[in-house]
């Protein structure tokens, strides 16, 4: 067989796979599993005395790769370079030009918005240069998180901790948070009242309930004397109907995803990280086997801060909404919407490439979270092409002693986009209100229950993932690229830890960013971070110079870094510790939470006179079945949680389920319940009391023997039974398997 006169070369195998069968036996297709040469990570890499030169190398690691990609390149008349279309995949293409030695007269540079047969094949028949000004705005990018990163650490580890960083956006990310915490604390709650009051019609049947408005204009009840006066007004007397209006009111569809609304929308309705919402889209684009099919690109590029929409793909979905639902629910025309003015504008919208392949149909060719995405994407995309959703609305006031008081409801009329998407809330939206009778004006009704309730003004929430990825897109720190990394990056450091899905500061954190301010306020200025995100912009279009910016930079950032190590000499600041109700059982004192360099842990705050630590382990409600003291949550050396008795192998109890703090209603002994996520219901484990659950009815996975995964001779049905479990042994342990546990820490960790 010839050899292929064309190589293309993308990022990952699953993209390579995908391109490879619609490019037919003249193309191959490799991979380059993402940058081959980089900044050396032992060093800046980067001249600052001499124009900020960077010294790139290979990556080490994939020398064996880098061979035999230089050689095919080599043996290659063209080499297309299929990176990903944003500044990054720009880069990549001219590292690995620079990196192969590659000539300009055999190169080749195309993108593709999707991955499908038309798009892959229109693309390599019309390629173009590397886009210089892309490539230079990524170096600048990567310079400048550079400078930062390995300028900034050192005086972090000298004056706070080993091990910390400090980056451009990640800063600015942990400062965002820790002056929303900030907030918390210093708010002031303000006391307010609510009235309402519950009406039955004088003289017809109908009752409703009405809140109370005001009199000439809107009032705000602010205490419990001003609400009682209004009561005494009111009390036996008449209501009438004033003002009745109706209205019919339209509503439209939320636009299409862009990376910051898909990370938001999937962490409300999904529960997906940031991080884990990108992972699965890129599966996504890149390709995934399809029955009937083949391996097929799903969605378009899903890095993109536009709304725009292709007049092909609108058409298709104006097609496909009017054989399934009707004309009436399709929009009327192309519905296109208006992308912000600061936005790139690279890409269209995040959308499925064919609008034909409905969820439903490919739901088996699929993991159950790339489903879960694709509906996500596929309806929100349909739902932007379909008529309004319209509502009949009706508002009455109905007054009493010049009191007004408000009655509202909202009802559908016809679902439109309703029908197949409806947009998350980070909050509770309105409240359409209960059914009302059919009232006039001059109507007439009594009280019958009069209800006044204090309220308190609540503060600003705590940021979760999904509401911090908005408030850096409002804010233009970073981009749509770099909204997920930033977050797990913060995370990871410890700045910030998740408590009930939302975001709080870690006193590490909040040291860390305190020397930041102080210090080097520039870098942790949101501000100057988003002015920064707008000349990286102007480097890409051309407008500005990257080495002049890079310059301009680190003039005043030298200078603060210096003026910064002169006003901390001698000085190491402290992270306060976080204080348990361990108490040291060698001198008496409640232990403290440290950091270590293989995690968290307990210690003696009596360090060096008392030296005594142990490891750190949750405390849980119950209480051991066998012996009867508490129970502690550990981890398996595989890092799977189990449950033990506090008592260790003097007990030897241990299990996987979870204690709950109920007890048996019949034994009296602890509840537990099936670990992972979600609402489980408790059983009992002591196998002496009727309600004893055995493990196979547990609700685990059951893994088949060897003997049921063959086929039966007759042809009947193959039935899936867990193997009989093991004797429980002498010790008291529980015989769950080890693939639950891997189970249920799979599911944990997605």
């Amino acid at each position: 067989m010839a050899k292929a006169s064309n190589l293309v070369i993308v990022e990952s195998p699953s993209k390579a796979k995908t391109i490879g069968q619609y490019l037919g036996p003249d193309y191959v297709v490799k991979a380059s599993m993402g940058h081959l040469r980089d900044l050396p990570k032992s060093k800046m890499g980067v001249d600052l005395e001499h124009d900020f030169t960077p010294q790139y190398i290979p990556v080490r690691g994939k020398e064996a790769l880098i061979k035999e990609l230089k050689t095919a390149a080599a043996q290659a008349d063209t080499v297309y370079l299929a990176t990903d279309p944003d500044r990054e995949g720009e880069a990549i293409s001219w590292h690995l030009k620079e990196l192969f030695g590659l000539p300009d007269e055999k190169t080749h540079r195309v993108t593709f918005n999707e991955i499908t047969k038309n798009v892959v094949r229109d693309s390599i028949q019309h390629p173009r240069n590397i886009d210089y000004d892309l490539v230079d705005a990524q170096q600048a990018r990567r310079i400048l998180d550079r400078i930062v990163g390995y300028e900034l650490s050192p005086l972090l580890w000298k004056k706070v901790r080993r091990g910390l960083s400090a980056g451009r956006v990640q800063s600015v990310a942990t400062r965002l948070v820790v002056d929303r915490e900030n907030e918390i604390r210093a708010f002031q709650p303000k006391e307010y009242w609510s009235l309402d009051v519950a009406l039955i019609r004088i003289g017809k049947p109908g009752s409703f309930l009405a809140h109370y408005w005001g009199e000439d204009k809107k009032r705000e009840l602010n205490s419990e004397a001003e609400t009682q006066a209004i009561i005494d007004h009111i009390t036996g007397k008449t209501f009438t109907v004033t003002n009745v209006k109706k209205a019919e009111k339209k509503r439209s569809s939320a636009p299409p995803f862009t990376t910051s609304t898909l990370q938001q929308e999937a962490s409300r309705k999904l529960g997906f990280t940031p991080k884990k919402t990108m992972m699965i889209a890129q599966q996504l684009y890149e390709g995934v086997e399809i029955a009937g099919e083949g391996t097929t690109g799903l969605i378009t590029y899903m890095r993109t801060d536009s709304l725009r929409l292709s007049a092909e793909a609108m058409a298709a979905a104006a097609d496909f909404i009017r054989s399934r639902y009707g004309e009436s629910y399709y929009y009327g025309k192309f519905h296109e919407f208006k992308t912000k003015a600061n936005a790139q504008d690279g890409h269209e919208a995040i959308r499925p490439s064919h609008v034909n392949l409905e969820p439903e149909r490919v739901r088996a060719s699929l993991t159950p979270d790339q489903y879960k995405l694709y509906k996500l994407i596929w309806s929100r995309f349909l739902a932007t092409q379909m008529a309004n959703a319209v509502y009949d609305t009706v508002s009455i006031d109905t007054e009493c002693a010049g009191h007004v008081f408000r009655s509202s409801h909202q009802s559908m009329r016809f679902a439109g986009f309703v029908a197949v998407y409806e947009e998350g809330r980070d909050e509770e939206g309105e409240s359409i209100g209960s059914p009302l009778p059919d009232l006039n004006v001059g109507d007439q009704a009594s009280s019958t229950e009069i209800t006044k309730e204090q309220h308190f003004t609540q503060p600003p929430a705590r940021y979760t993932e999904a509401t911090l990825v908005k408030a850096m897109e409002e804010k233009g720190i970073g981009r749509p690229s770099t909204y997920a990394a930033t977050i797990s990056t913060i995370e990871d450091r410890e700045y910030v830890v998740k408590e009930d899905k939302r975001l709080a500061p870690t006193p590490l954190g909040e040291i860390v960013n305190g020397l930041m301010v102080e210090r080097f306020n520039d870098i942790v200025d949101v501000e100057f971070t988003a002015n920064m995100e707008s000349r990286l912009d102007q480097v890409e279009e051309g407008k500005q110079n990257w080495k002049d910016l890079l310059t301009e930079f680190y003039r005043d950032f030298s200078r603060e870094l210096q003026e910064a190590e002169e006003a901390l000499e001698g000085v190491r600041l402290k992270v306060p510790e976080e204080e348990t109700d361990e108490i040291c059982e060698l001198c008496g004192r409640k232990m403290v939470i440290k950091m270590g360099r293989f995690g968290k842990f307990l210690a003696c705050p009596g360090f060096p006179e008392c030296k005594n630590a142990k490891p750190l382990v949750e405390r849980m409600p119950g209480r051991c079945p066998k012996c009867g003291s508490g129970m502690l949550k550990r981890k398996s050396k595989k890092g799977y949680a189990f449950y033990a008795c506090e008592k260790g192998a003097q007990c030897g109890f241990m299990t996987w389920d979870v204690p709950t703090a109920e007890d048996c209603p019949e034994c009296g002994q602890t509840l537990f319940k099936k670990s992972g996520k979600g609402r489980m219901k408790p059983f009992c484990i002591n196998e002496q009391c009727s309600r004893f659950l055995p493990e196979d009815q547990r609700g685990y996975y059951k893994k088949k023997t060897s003997e049921e995964g063959q086929s039966s001779d007759t042809g009947a049905e193959k039935k899936t039974t867990k193997k009989a479990a093991p004797k429980r042994a002498a010790s008291g342990k529980s015989t769950a398997k080890k693939s639950t546990a891997k189970k249920t820490t799979t599911k944990k960790e997605s």
